[in-house]
């Protein structure tokens, strides 16, 4: 009896384990995706009025950040729902 109760508890927290460590790689990752656009936005603030980097630094920069130029655009589609964005990584419905 004692067995089963214990293999049971150890099927529940592998399984929480899991969850949990799936969760915060949900995280991490939206955490990189900010990060990345908040580089772009930095490195290429001058285009729209932020304080920058000299331009010859910025055009340097330009052909390395495809893929934040990419995150940065698909911001401009959530930027009128900050709340909407940051609900949907934390499962909030």
């Amino acid at each position: 009896m004692k067995d089963e109760i214990k293999k049971k508890l150890k099927e529940f927290w592998k399984a929480f384990d899991g969850a949990a460590k799936e969760k915060a790689t949900e995280i991490v990752e939206y955490e990189l995706y900010e990060l990345q656009n908040i580089f772009a936005i930095v490195v290429i603030g001058s285009f729209v009025g932020m304080p920058a980097p000299p331009m010859q630094i910025s055009l340097d920069l330009l052909p390395f950040m495809d893929e934040e130029l990419i995150i940065m655009m698909d911001k401009i589609s959530t930027a009128n729902s900050p709340m909407a964005d940051l609900a949907s990584i934390m499962d909030l419905y």
